[in-house]
């Protein structure tokens, strides 16, 4: 048993504490304690039961003098009272007494002038050792009068009684701005702790000038960085770690002032179907000590891990430092993008692989956040991919009014002369379940074209349905794989999907059109008559 030392936010009478562990002891606790195995190779296994992926309407944020204002409140940013989060607060106080404590501490943001310092305070060890993997850990020096300015306690074996706290189910995510305080229960899926420091700093940096993003980011041997915006499953961490160049981080960065800096130090990578041909970097972590992986079928003798496997869900995981990439950036800073790239999965197949956009259909794609929701991100989604809009390509995420966030944006954009992209990682020659996912050699030759600077020089078509610009040839990529509509045999039935996209489009538009400037509304798509 280590030392008691005070936690703060009630925390008493805890069994021990177990503070900033190294990972060969989150590793001993986790396996004495039955919460998973050991894979050939080295990584932890977890299995979170009913919960494979986030619960977004059972994520509330406290509702107080400091929120009132300043929150988009609605479907995504649900309030509930300060009475509510103080009853489950001491509920959750009350369940943890008599029960060890594991607990880290940790930095979001790289860059020093804007790092959150966040006390991660787990029911177990692995979500212990998966915090640690992914956020920032402090040398020790720094861990001398560590001060937390958010705090996180989770409890999966704690569950909310809805009939009595007023909440949707037994499971929760409760955010506290004010208290400065998330609470989590009911679920172990630990992409929860993850995406609560996300939301957190997505509420406060804009306030410092700093644009927070849900894309990963990479850099060039000369220098120049590029960012990716998209969703899950649209390829963020997958294009991002090009062993060409540097990788900044795969999904969460900051852009100031100064230029753009990762918030984490671990990466929380899908890995269904991982190739270790096509994606060798995030392979190698799957084998590797230190790594955990979520949900992940192994082979009952061998205990090697089948990647293939989506009997428990879609949503497999590996959560892994990212030093474990072995073109990772030290720093997780550096200076602005000259590259924008918005990533989509298509699902109907109709939008182009990759598009130009002018700086006001860039900011137009930002508001729209248009993709397809792949199966097992989010609890409840079903079998099949959805076609979804999330503004600002993370809606869940974003406390603020999306405008917020696309008006910084354009504005880094036109200060910095960004060059920006559309590009299609969805399907191609029909729609999900007639079509193929666009091949990933194809995508990666697009990318590479696009940061290369030349592609923004060749000759542009324009798409007739979407207004979008496409490059006449692109090297590696055949020239019928360009145009969307090409890859169909029945011309007909693509341009009646496209115009269906189109009116998705135009449809989910009309929410921002009183908040955007006559040149944004022009570069939208609107359905043909």
């Amino acid at each position: 048993m280590q030392k008691q030392t005070a936690l703060g936010h009630g925390l008493v009478n805890l069994a021990a504490i177990h503070h900033n562990l190294s990972v060969p002891e989150l590793y001993e606790h986790a396996i004495r304690q039955g919460e998973g195995t050991i894979a050939d190779g080295g990584a932890f296994v977890a299995i979170t039961g009913s919960h494979t992926g986030r619960s977004p309407k059972d994520k509330y944020i406290v509702r107080d003098s400091v929120t009132e204002a300043s929150v988009n409140w609605g479907d995504v940013n649900i309030p509930v009272t300060e009475a509510v989060f103080d009853m489950v607060h001491q509920r959750m106080l009350a369940y943890l007494q008599g029960r060890p404590a594991y607990v880290v501490d940790v930095f979001a943001g790289a860059d020093p002038e804007f790092r959150l310092p966040v006390r991660v305070v787990t029911e177990q060890a692995w979500h212990n050792l998966f915090a640690r993997n992914m956020f920032i850990r402090p040398k020790p020096e720094e861990l001398v009068g560590f001060a937390p300015e958010m705090t996180i306690l989770q409890a999966p074996g704690l569950v909310a009684m809805p009939e009595f706290d007023g909440l949707r189910t037994s499971t929760f995510v409760l955010v506290n701005f004010k208290k400065r305080l998330v609470l989590i229960g009911g679920t172990s899926y630990a992409g929860e702790i993850k995406k609560s420091v996300f939301g957190y700093l997505n509420y406060i940096l804009p306030d410092r000038g700093v644009l927070p993003m849900h894309c990963s980011a990479n850099i060039g041997k000369d220098g120049k960085s590029a960012v990716f915006f998209g969703l899950s499953g649209t390829g963020k961490t997958t294009l991002s770690a090009d062993a060409s160049r540097t990788l900044i981080g795969d999904d969460e960065h900051g852009w100031s002032d100064r230029g753009i800096f990762n918030f984490e130090g671990g990466c929380y990578a899908k890995v269904i179907k991982l190739s270790k041909t096509a994606e060798p970097e995030i392979w190698d972590t799957t084998r590797r000590f230190g790594t955990v992986l979520e949900n992940v079928v192994l082979e009952r003798a061998t205990r090697i891990a089948d990647l293939d496997d989506g009997s428990l869900t879609e949503n497999t995981r590996a959560c892994y430092p990212l030093d474990f990439i072995p073109n990772a950036s030290e720093t997780g800073m550096a200076d602005h993008p000259d590259t924008v790239i918005m990533l989509t999965a298509d699902a109907f197949g109709v939008l182009p692989p990759i598009s130009r956009l002018s700086p006001e259909q860039a900011m137009y794609h930002f508001l729209s956040g248009y993709t397809a929701r792949v199966a097992g991100t989010e609890k409840g989604l079903g079998s099949e991919p959805q076609a979804t809009f999330s503004t600002c390509f993370g809606a869940p995420f974003m406390p603020r009014h999306p405008t917020v966030y696309a008006k910084m944006l354009g504005e880094r954009i036109a200060r910095n002369k960004v060059k920006c992209w559309l590009v299609n990682t969805g399907w191609s020659g029909g729609a999900y379940g007639v079509g193929e996912r666009i091949r990933i050699a194809h995508t990666r030759a697009m990318v590479r074209a696009a940061l290369d600077g030349n592609l923004a020089e060749q000759s542009m078509q324009r798409d007739g349905h979407f207004g979008l610009h496409v490059p006449e040839g692109v090297p590696d990529v055949p020239t019928d794989v360009l145009h969307a509509k090409r890859t169909w045999t029945d011309g007909r039935a693509y341009d009646e999907a496209a115009r269906q996209v189109a009116k998705r489009f135009e449809v989910n538009f009309r929410q921002f059109e009183g908040h955007v400037d006559a040149d944004i509304k022009a570069a939208g798509i609107y359905a043909a008559a």
